[in-house]
């Protein structure tokens, strides 16, 4: 795992989890086993076992609500969270609990639960791509449960989540409500479940890594609660990095390295550039250097400097000079995302660009759809988990399971400026400086560029002795890198060695 560096920028390269224990349960020998599935109040628990190379993992899963009331003790809402937790532990209060979502914002947890981190994982092919209906979900052999308990949550509105009583959706989403109803719900949850002495984890990604990092201040805050490690996969924790709104500049050099990397996955670069990494280090170069300055300078931009930036954008992303002169020096994903494969008829993927679609109009100027979203991963993913939860879980809700859902609305900043909560994340590994935090990039991802989070992270101005608490891990892959199995496969490394570093000094 490649430890945080703040050498020269040229030189870094849809919503989770949480297992649950089960009531008190202290002594087997006096005290009859409970049957192999059980209700417990609005609670369905189960029994379950796997083998995780030569070992045998036996854990409990608690699927279900926890009600969320206020202090008057007025319910307020149903949270719905399903929780997984290693059987045979002499202190469960000591194992490491890791709380896991995803993002959207309006994704359930489905992604990282069935995807990466849960005992099971739905069926794809080894690149990434989805399998004829009927979906099959099997067994996890890179399940994360085998080093710590997770507990997978769904915000408001996402999986069967919902408002209750008289409250309103209204009083939960948004950034500022939606960080208030999840963080108070891992309060709850590890008061319920006697937690709060375990090692504690959050893991977000995408807009789930949004609110990890907001999570990281509000709980210290809130709660004087402090965690552990925080994991971030995909991230996204300055939107004013990838809001590509006129006038503002700063995207588009740091969407270029991504654009870079597609277009020497699809073929389209000259031979010369047969090294990925030799490349993205050359073109985080030129986009921190030549081409930041050349869009700093506006129309002011002399003629010379106009066509060399053409002429470098063009070895870089194999569009053509023209094109690239009709985009005013600007790539815009969706745009980018038609023009790459055009002379094919085929677009790209946003959330991972090795993906190909195909649009009704061929000369349209953005894709019709995101193919990695629809064609890849939407399908397959919403059968599993409504089948699993049904059919394992023994867990019974007439109400739709929210996958990715519109209904939650954007998430914007108080101030009416772009959210940023890079600074919330400081603060908090300022006043915790145990706290270390694992950042996830992949390649190609759109939705979340790599470099637009290299940057964000070296300008957050940490103390020198803090920044070796950030380490950064990239894959071959797109926004759920996982979806790939060599990615997949080096995540669990990836995941054991920084459990392993943050643990070691937590005992």
């Amino acid at each position: 795992m490649k430890k945080l560096s703040f050498a020269p920028l040229a030189m870094t390269a849809i919503a989770f989890i949480f297992p649950l224990f089960v009531a008190a349960q202290t002594d087997l020998k006096e005290t009859p086993p409970k049957p192999k599935e059980w209700k417990e109040g609005n609670l369905s628990v189960t029994k379950h076992s796997m083998k995780i190379g030569a070992d045998v993992l036996n854990y409990t899963a608690t699927t279900g609500y926890m009600t969320m009331k206020d202090e008057k003790d007025t319910l307020k809402a149903n949270l719905f969270f399903i929780a997984y937790t290693k059987d045979g532990e002499s202190d469960p209060s000591k194992r490491p609990i890791l709380f896991s979502f995803n993002g959207g914002p309006g994704s359930s947890s489905v992604w990282l639960h069935m995807g990466a981190l849960g005992p099971k994982i739905v069926l794809m092919t080894d690149d990434g791509n989805t399998l004829p209906p009927p979906y099959k979900y099997v067994d996890n052999p890179n399940t994360w449960l085998d080093k710590a308990d997770i507990v997978f949550i769904d915000p408001m509105m996402t999986g069967f989540t919902r408002p209750a009583g008289k409250a309103s959706q209204s009083e939960f989403t948004g950034y500022d409500n939606d960080l208030h109803f999840v963080g108070d719900f891992i309060r709850l949850y590890l008061s319920k479940y006697g937690r709060w002495s375990s090692p504690k984890f959050i893991a977000g990604e995408s807009y789930g890594t949004t609110r990890a990092a907001g999570l990281s201040g509000y709980l210290q805050d809130r709660y004087n609660l402090n965690v552990n490690g925080i994991i971030l996969i995909s991230a996204i924790l300055d939107f004013g990095t990838v809001r590509t709104d006129r006038g503002n500049d700063v995207p588009f050099p740091l969407m270029l390295p991504t654009f870079s990397a597609t277009a020497w996955y699809h073929k389209k670069l000259d031979p010369r550039y047969s090294n990925l990494n030799a490349l993205l280090q050359e073109v985080q170069q030129f986009a921190s250097t030549e081409y930041a300055s050349a869009l700093m300078k506006g129309d002011k931009i002399s003629e010379t400097e106009r066509n060399n930036i053409i002429n470098k954008l063009h070895d870089y992303t194999g569009l053509s000079k023209e094109y690239l002169d009709q985009t005013n020096l600007r790539l815009y994903v969706g745009r980018f995302n038609k023009e790459l494969l055009r002379d094919q008829k085929k677009t790209v993927g946003r959330l991972d660009s090795r993906i190909e679609g195909q649009d009704y109009d061929q000369a349209g100027d953005e894709f019709d759809y995101d193919a990695s979203l629809d064609i890849a991963i939407y399908g397959c993913y919403t059968a599993a988990i409504n089948d699993y939860i049904k059919r394992d879980l023994k867990y019974d809700n007439e109400l739709p399971y929210e996958i990715l859902t519109g209904r939650v609305g954007r998430w914007v900043n108080s101030e009416n400026k772009y959210l940023n909560v890079a600074e919330t994340l400081r603060g908090a590994m300022v006043k915790n400086p145990y706290l270390k935090v694992w950042i996830c990039n992949g390649y190609y991802d759109m939705a979340t560029p790599f470099y637009a989070t290299d940057y964000v992270i070296h300008h957050m101005f940490l103390p020198k002795d803090l920044q070796k608490n950030i380490s950064f891990t990239y894959y071959e892959a797109g926004h759920m890198m996982y979806i790939q199995k060599a990615s997949q496969l080096k995540m669990k490394k990836d995941y054991d060695q920084f459990m392993s570093d943050v643990l070691s000094k937590a005992f």
